[in-house]
């Protein structure tokens, strides 16, 4: 069995993992065939700094299939056994049946502006009493 991860926002994989409503969650069985699909809910705010690939390790997922990471995301999840394929865009269900197909391959390109602009929408507070 295998265990698929897909960023998912309307039935279509995000371009942005960190972002995405949710994922949509696939089992695969030794032919490649699925056995199960469930949606899992991605956390409040920001995907890469959450703690999103932890909770995927134990769930036993190995693979994401997404559109798009920072290099940041992309070693937090690999550091948790997960590997990642980049690139994939349109329908979930036609990104999963090129992947059974033997015919997704990774774009090897990521976000190169610190993990995507987002995090920079966020600004740094400094309490006046602990700056010191």
């Amino acid at each position: 069995m295998k265990k698929i991860a897909i960023p998912t926002r309307d039935g279509m994989v995000d371009d942005h993992f960190g972002h995405c409503a949710y994922y949509t969650v696939v089992t695969l069985d030794e032919h490649n065939q699925v056995v199960k699909q469930e949606r899992m809910d991605s956390p409040e705010g920001c995907g890469c700094k959450s703690n999103i690939a932890s909770v995927m390790q134990e769930m036993n997922i190995t693979l994401m299939l997404a559109g798009n990471m920072g290099m940041g995301a992309y070693n937090k999840l690999s550091a948790h056994g997960i590997s990642v394929i980049r690139g994939c865009q349109g329908k979930v269900d036609d990104v999963l049946k090129t992947y059974q197909d033997g015919e997704l391959k990774d774009s090897q390109e990521a976000c190169d502006h610190h993990d995507c602009d987002h995090h920079e929408e966020s600004p740094v507070f400094i309490v006046p009493s602990l700056a010191k």
